[in-house]
């Protein structure tokens, strides 16, 4: 029989990586290097993930901007190399049986190229993936439709329908939608569930294998 979904793709922080804590983390860091202080509260800090992290200092005139921008990717390189962002429980057991099924597996991110590829090789992932969309490889980002169009363009899917998109944030599920993509919630988000409200929620990643080849939603 024929599967319903023709691959899935997955964000990265949050989603397969518990990155939430060090992302934020390095923001307070930032901050306080270059200001001696961070006023900026926790909320407004989650509220940038999943976004290019150029939008998290946009507010700041340029000069400062870029300052902050340069300090946060060196304090988070500097915590990454650490390796301080271990993958979720269960992650890669279920990522490899989703591999052996022979269902096509992608990451798709806002991520710069270089910190999610250290963080996949300390944790072992660079083999599961068939194709990785970081933020170098697109124009518009998330929530716009381009990074998961540009995955389908990568594996030859023609159907942006036929995708299931795994994530953990509002531009995650802006993303998956404004593509014409199914989006799937991991129940171990760490954002406000309200807005999240889900096509599919995952307790485990394990449980897509049924909904890509059965067509349960």
């Amino acid at each position: 029989m024929k599967n319903k979904f023709d691959a899935v793709f997955y964000d990265f922080d949050g989603t397969l990586v518990d990155t939430i804590p060090l992302i934020t983390e390095s923001f307070k860091l930032c901050y306080e290097k270059v200001f001696g202080v961070c006023n900026r509260p926790y909320e407004d800090f989650l509220g940038n993930i999943g976004k290019p992290l150029e939008k998290a200092f946009e507010m700041h005139d340029k000069a400062t901007a870029k300052k902050l921008y340069d300090t946060y990717l060196d304090i988070n390189e500097e915590l990454l190399r650490e390796d301080k962002a271990p993958m979720f429980p269960l992650i890669k057991e279920d990522l490899l049986y989703i591999k052996s099924l022979g269902i096509p597996q992608g990451i798709v991110t806002s991520k710069m190229r270089t910190s999610v590829e250290v963080t996949m090789k300390l944790q072992g992932m660079e083999d599961i993936f068939d194709i990785v969309v970081t933020k170098e490889d697109t124009k518009k980002h998330k929530p716009d439709a381009e990074p998961i169009v540009k995955a389908c363009e990568m594996l030859g899917i023609e159907d942006t329908r036929r995708v299931i998109y795994v994530g953990d944030a509002l531009p995650d599920k802006e993303c998956a939608h404004n593509a014409g993509s199914t989006f799937a919630l991991v129940d171990w988000t760490k954002m406000p569930r309200k807005p999240l409200a889900a096509d599919i929620v995952l307790k485990r990643l394990r449980e897509l294998s049924c909904i890509i080849k059965e067509g349960e939603l």
